[in-house]
């Protein structure tokens, strides 16, 4: 195990401008030795780079390759692996913390990883914490190794991986461009670039992206694209949890939070994946200053036996907690659907966001007007019921019952929507709030 501060290019940068550099720590694993299995000398290299970390106030970036602990070594390893994650985990909240993982994670190491603000995984990476053999001895049912651990599975199915790459200079790559968005440590703001695209660039393209059809389905990520600098955004965890979008962008050469529904999706429904996933990200933004752009789409909670048995009124109760906690900036913008309780917890005006803005064309309600008709006129007959669905859509499903009550504080037009998230993050941007003191709060895991 090596430690060093090392320099990071942030690759972001358009051509033509100065890609800057970061100061980071790096801890590296050996994995020429043992396969990197982790001595307590080795412990105590990771704890010292954490502690070097925090002491520095720079970003610490772990470099893993590792069999897990040291059989070898005994308990001494197992000690220094208690202590690395100890001083890890002193850093959460302080400094970015980021893994790099290029091969091998396993047994108590990988723990690192659940500690991590952002994991990156080159494509022949896994990690677990129980191996094939042990899960086949348990279970009954083989199985491999990158079918239990690998890169994509936990891109995919456990969301333990934020960003997949071909090899580890990609994965140095992404993360330099995950830091260009982050400042060194909480106590920083984010670094600003030059706003070399106008912030006043109209998005005429937004107009029509919304289908007329309230069931048809449009990509989120295009309003994100369109509102971005340069249309960049770096997504993370793209691929789990897809009916919600997280990720980085700059509007106005402002490093910003995206959260958004994403309607191509299982419709934008929130279930227990995509309320962690919400809930992570927006406690990874505003530790460490990063304003958060909530785009809302979403006709509620997913509805099921199995959600509810596991937990479903936990999780949900994570994203309400994390908005409810945040104190950077917040601008939520209701494209379409913002119903129910899934409306709350989408950072809406009862959550504490600053600025509520809505297109023409948003419905914000305690339900869809179909719903709303079967339970308040379930006696009517059909001819009946389509009448009144049709006056409930004409008279409630509109953002100007909201907007008149305070719940929305400007309807904005699709073409402008740029512009006004630009004017909303610029006023913000002196935004402070005094946090009373306490240990630490006992919200919902």
């Amino acid at each position: 195990m090596s430690l060093a501060v090392e320099e990071l290019a942030d690759g972001t940068a358009d051509a033509g401008h100065h890609h800057p550099r970061r100061r980071v720590v790096v801890a590296r694993s050996d994995a020429s030795r043992r396969r990197g299995a982790l001595s307590g000398a080795d412990g105590a290299t990771l704890a010292e780079a954490a502690r070097l970390a925090r002491a520095q106030r720079l970003p610490l970036v772990l470099v893993l390759a590792s069999s897990g602990s040291d059989v070898t070594a005994g308990v001494e390893a197992l000690d220094g692996w208690g202590r690395a994650a100890a001083a890890v985990s002193a850093c959460s909240g302080v400094v970015p913390v980021i893994v790099v993982v290029t091969g091998p994670a396993v047994s108590g190491p990988a723990l690192l990883l659940g500690l991590a603000d952002v994991v990156v995984m080159t494509e022949d990476a896994f990690a677990y914490l129980s191996g094939p053999k042990m899960v086949e001895s348990f279970t009954g049912v083989p199985v491999g190794l990158h079918q239990l651990g690998g890169a994509a599975v936990h891109a995919r199915t456990s969301g333990v991986c934020a960003l997949e790459a071909t090899g580890p200079d990609e994965a140095l790559a992404l993360v330099a461009a995950v830091l260009g968005h982050l400042p060194d440590h909480a106590d920083a703001l984010p670094p600003l670039r030059p706003a070399d695209d106008p912030p006043d660039r109209t998005t005429p393209e937004l107009s029509d992206l919304v289908p007329a059809s309230a069931n048809a389905s449009y990509d989120v990520r295009d309003v994100v694209h369109a509102v971005a600098d340069h249309g960049d955004l770096l997504e993370l965890r793209p691929l789990w949890a897809p009916q919600l979008v997280t990720a980085l962008a700059r509007v106005g050469g402002m490093p910003v939070g995206v959260v958004a529904n994403q309607p191509r999706a299982m419709a934008g429904t929130l279930d227990i994946a995509a309320s962690q996933k919400a809930a992570r990200f927006v406690r990874f933004c505003d530790a460490f200053n990063l304003p958060i752009v909530t785009l809302v789409d979403t006709p509620g909670f997913l509805p099921g036996k199995d959600l509810e048995w596991r937990g479903m009124i936990r999780h949900g109760a994570e994203l309400a907690f994390a908005y409810a906690e945040a104190s950077v900036p917040r601008v939520c913008l209701v494209l379409r659907k913002a119903y129910g309780g899934a409306y709350i917890v989408m950072d809406s005006r009862g959550m504490g966001n600053d600025l509520c803005l809505a297109w023409p064309g948003a419905e914000i309600a305690v339900m869809g007007a179909q719903g709303a008709v079967e339970i308040l006129h379930r006696r009517d007959d059909p001819a009946t019921r389509a009448v009144r669905q049709r006056e409930y859509e004409e008279r409630l499903l509109t953002p100007w019952v909201a907007a008149e009550r305070g719940f929305v504080d400007e309807v904005v037009e699709p073409a402008a929507t740029r512009l006004a998230l630009w004017q909303a993050l610029t006023m913000l941007a002196s935004r402070r709030e005094l946090l009373p003191g306490r240990k630490h709060d006992a919200g919902p895991l």
